[in-house]
């Protein structure tokens, strides 16, 4: 039966958001993320959240956060936890996937720096930003989409299997990938799948490949802004229309 998601919201409740931006997330004057990471640490609180990720863009991204600013991060999450004491909060990144050694804009060496890793697709540099970017937009001859699919697919694997991954977000947004091959990789290297609040993919069809590996999912907001912090019902709704049991979404429970 088809749940309404007033009443997903009073059946059930997300007990964490790890995948949220804060103004660490800028290009020059502009804000990519609206909020510093006590407004988003209050949603959180507010929306009664047992913990809170701040993940700001790796630093490849155009609005990439500024690895020497991680102190002030650290200093600015101190401060939250003490307005907030029930509330956890950890310092990680939205790695960019890239064509590096590793895979990701973020270094092996610098993954100590934070709590953990998640990494998704951006239109950064060394990704075939321009062409992903136009033929995920305009109609594009099926040979170079499936051309693109290829190396799109196997730069999310690579990064996969090279790195410890907690998260792969929002797969399928912004460029073509073979859901299958990936929803292997995350099978084989223990990743969780997200359901992200604010693209559109994965979508319900997406997430009927996804269901058939053994994987877990897990539901973000990718909030840019505090308000969304904590966002989960229409995608639980989602996840229940492609036939996933809430008991594979890591951060989802009854009430």
């Amino acid at each position: 039966m088809k749940m309404s998601i007033e009443d997903i919201k009073k059946e059930y409740r997300l007990i964490f958001d790890h995948h949220t931006h804060t103004i660490y997330s800028k290009v020059g004057p502009y804000f990519h993320g609206k909020g510093r990471i006590i407004d988003n640490a209050r949603s959180a609180a507010k929306r009664g959240l047992d913990s809170l990720a701040i993940t700001d863009h790796g630093p490849f991204d155009f609005y990439g956060l500024d690895l020497r600013k991680l102190p002030q991060m650290r200093r600015d999450i101190a401060l939250a936890l003490a307005s907030f004491p029930k509330l956890r909060i950890y310092l990680g990144v939205e790695a960019d996937i890239v064509d590096t050694e590793n895979g990701l804009d973020v270094s092996p060496e610098d993954f100590e720096k934070f709590d953990f890793v998640n990494a998704g697709y951006h239109y950064v540099p060394k990704c075939h930003m321009i062409h992903n970017f136009l033929a995920f937009r305009l109609p594009w001859p099926k040979k170079l989409q499936e051309r693109l699919r290829r190396q799109n697919t196997e730069r999310i694997i690579k990064a996969l299997k090279c790195n410890d991954i907690r998260t792969l977000t929002h797969p399928g947004d912004k460029a073509f990938i073979d859901e299958h091959a990936v929803a292997k990789a995350c099978e084989e290297t223990g990743t969780l799948v997200e359901i992200n609040a604010r693209h559109k993919h994965p979508d319900a069809d997406d997430l009927r490949i996804y269901k058939e590996y053994d994987v877990n999912f897990v539901i973000n907001s990718d909030a840019h802004r505090p308000k969304y912090v904590g966002r989960f019902a229409e995608s639980l709704a989602l996840a229940m229309e492609a036939g996933i049991d809430p008991e594979r979404i890591v951060n989802i429970q009854k009430k």
